[in-house]
């Protein structure tokens, strides 16, 4: 089967595409919130391309995922990760994630991959961890406002939050010299709308409010961190920065100008860097 589902033990259907030989190295994509493995179009045609084996699944109350009620966390995030991959049987895999993908990639590894040995490598694209709150021990992080501010825009009007998310600061088509994407907004904003108001909304709490910096220590598989220095959603100096120190075996690039949204922005530039680091 080139797509299907699989059922979690809490009874929450995961939908997942499986595409290419399956004797091929598998490459697991993870994406953001509130997206779907959709998202990922692009690197999977390349991938598929260069000889891959890709593999992404929707996140649970995303994309065609079941709209759980329940379990919206980074543990249950990685869990179904883990049984997408089991369900599969994945070996040497490289897992790429980006955002709120790449706080699964990273609890997914740190809990599962790793110790079950299904791991080669892994790619941390723009994304969340250590912890994106603002704390005491985390003072760069972003005020609670941000993130409520983000609740109360979904609660509010999601779809008008779903339009100005991808209009504005997802792909930095708010700078003045930015090549504006109709076709990308309007791609955003489908796989927004597809997936549930409740899950996405507790999966605020989930991407902002997780701490990984164990995660990150614990990964000791070859790790390739990706971030752009003009990400208005996810700060680099509080994520990629900080992700290179605390991994164990880190190759750390940042982009200058490219923006959160970077791999489908600047794909032509990004998929060669990740295929270098895969091939490596």
């Amino acid at each position: 089967m080139s797509s299907g589902f699989i059922k979690t033990s809490d009874g929450t259907e995961i939908y997942y595409k499986d595409w290419g030989s399956k004797s091929a190295q598998p490459i697991v994509f993870h994406h953001g919130w509130p997206l779907s493995s959709d998202d990922w179009d692009t690197q999977m045609l390349f991938f598929l391309a260069n000889g891959y084996r890709v593999v992404a699944h929707d996140r649970r109350g995303h994309g065609r995922s079941s709209q759980s009620d329940t379990n919206n966390t980074m543990d249950q995030y990685a869990a179904d990760a883990s049984a997408v991959a089991e369900h599969l049987d994945l070996q040497n895999a490289v897992h790429i994630g980006h955002s709120t993908g790449g706080g699964e990639v990273a609890r997914y590894v740190a809990k599962f991959g790793q110790p079950q040995g299904r791991v080669a490598k892994a790619v941390l694209v723009s994304s969340v961890p250590p912890l994106m709150l603002k704390t005491e021990a985390n003072p760069g992080g972003l005020p609670r406002e941000v993130f409520d501010g983000i609740r109360a825009g979904l609660a509010a009007n999601r779809a008008q939050l779903f339009v100005d998310f991808p209009t504005g600061p997802f792909y930095g088509f708010n700078r003045p010299d930015a090549k504006i994407s109709q076709g990308v907004i309007d791609n955003w904003y489908r796989q927004g709308m597809m997936g549930g108001a409740l899950a996405q909304y507790e999966g605020i709490k989930a991407f902002s409010e997780t701490d990984q910096t164990e995660d990150l220590k614990a990964i000791t598989v070859p790790t390739l961190v990706l971030q752009g220095d003009d990400d208005q959603v996810v700060p680099y100096q509080d994520a990629a920065l900080l992700q290179a120190k605390l991994l164990k075996n880190a190759t750390l690039k940042i982009y200058p100008g490219f923006p959160h949204g970077m791999l489908t922005t600047h794909a032509e530039i990004i998929n060669p860097d990740l295929l270098a680091f895969v091939k490596a």
